[in-house]
């Protein structure tokens, strides 16, 4: 293992030059093959998990959906608390922010961002509640597109430019991840579904996000300041993908089917899915979640 590690680490590093030796050692980051390879794992499950699943009951999994929604909406919390105090700790600007200007803001901002990197891991269970309950319908194009993506995407940022420019958009997802993982959590209590009605509005959020991160990206194109320009680029044409992919998805959810679709307050799908308990899980089917 470790030759292979060698190996993959000397090919991206000739690739990519060198790293950041500010997170040299941290838990995950020295060698890509673990990212990978929990990626291929999320990969293998979304593939094999429905078949599993076919011929057996849905789980409920209820128990575990309101403690795991509230753990991430407390991480998610604390991590764009982190990130807005590191911004104003180091003075960071808008326009454009070199990762070796912040001083000890950076090293404030590395913490915080390894465990933005390390959420997107946690967050894989997002697809597995899908597969124990059988809402295979959630498992969209954009769901594991959207999932296997930014695990990966994050080891590299983490890895060469883990502050700096690099933090607009993670301050603005966990903002959108407060909403969502809350709304997730409190819909799974049947009490509090009635009232809750902002899913629509989390999903505009995370548009209005995707479209402010590439504006800010592109800002750093324009009036660059030594941020790496490859970086900005690939940013901008991810950033891309997401606008395209969470458009249509809200004009199939919310403009199409406007009229001939009933409100389910715990089954609204937002960034393609949603963990909280559905409408038709029927209560003869429940079962605990054991996993």
């Amino acid at each position: 293992m470790e030759a292979l590690n060698y190996r993959v680490n000397t090919y991206i590093d000739s690739w990519m030059g060198p790293r950041d030796p500010r997170v040299r050692g941290w838990l995950l980051l020295g060698n890509y093959i673990p990212t990978f390879a929990f990626t291929a794992m999320y990969l293998l499950v979304v593939w094999m998990g429905p078949k599993y699943m076919k011929n057996r009951q849905p789980y409920s999994c209820r128990a575990l959906l309101v403690p795991y929604n509230l753990c991430l909406t407390l991480l998610s919390l604390y991590m764009f608390y982190e990130l807005v105090m590191s911004v104003y700790q180091g003075g960071y600007n808008f326009f454009c922010q070199n990762t070796h200007s912040g001083g000890e803001a950076d090293k404030r901002m590395m913490n915080v961002l390894w465990w933005y990197y390390f959420s997107k891991l946690i967050e894989f269970m997002d697809t597995f509640f899908f597969i124990l309950r059988k809402n295979n319908h959630q498992i969209t194009f954009l769901h594991v597109y959207h999932h296997a993506t930014m695990l990966n995407i994050w080891w590299f940022v983490m890895n060469w430019v883990p502050c700096g420019h690099s933090y607009f958009g993670a301050t603005f997802n966990s903002f959108i991840h407060v909403l969502m993982y809350s709304y997730y959590g409190l819909s799974a209590v049947p009490a509090i579904r009635p009232y809750l009605w902002w899913k629509k509005y989390i999903t505009q959020g995370q548009l209005v996000q995707f479209v402010l991160t590439m504006f800010q990206t592109s800002c750093a194109v324009v009036w660059p300041c030594g941020f790496p320009m490859g970086w900005l680029y690939f940013q901008i044409t991810y950033m891309i993908t997401l606008i395209l992919l969470f458009t249509n998805f809200y004009i199939q959810t919310y403009k199409k089917h406007a009229g001939s679709r009933k409100t389910d307050y715990s089954n609204g799908s937002i960034n393609g899915h949603t963990n909280g308990v559905t409408s038709n899980e029927k209560v003869k089917y429940r079962k605990p979640c054991t996993d």
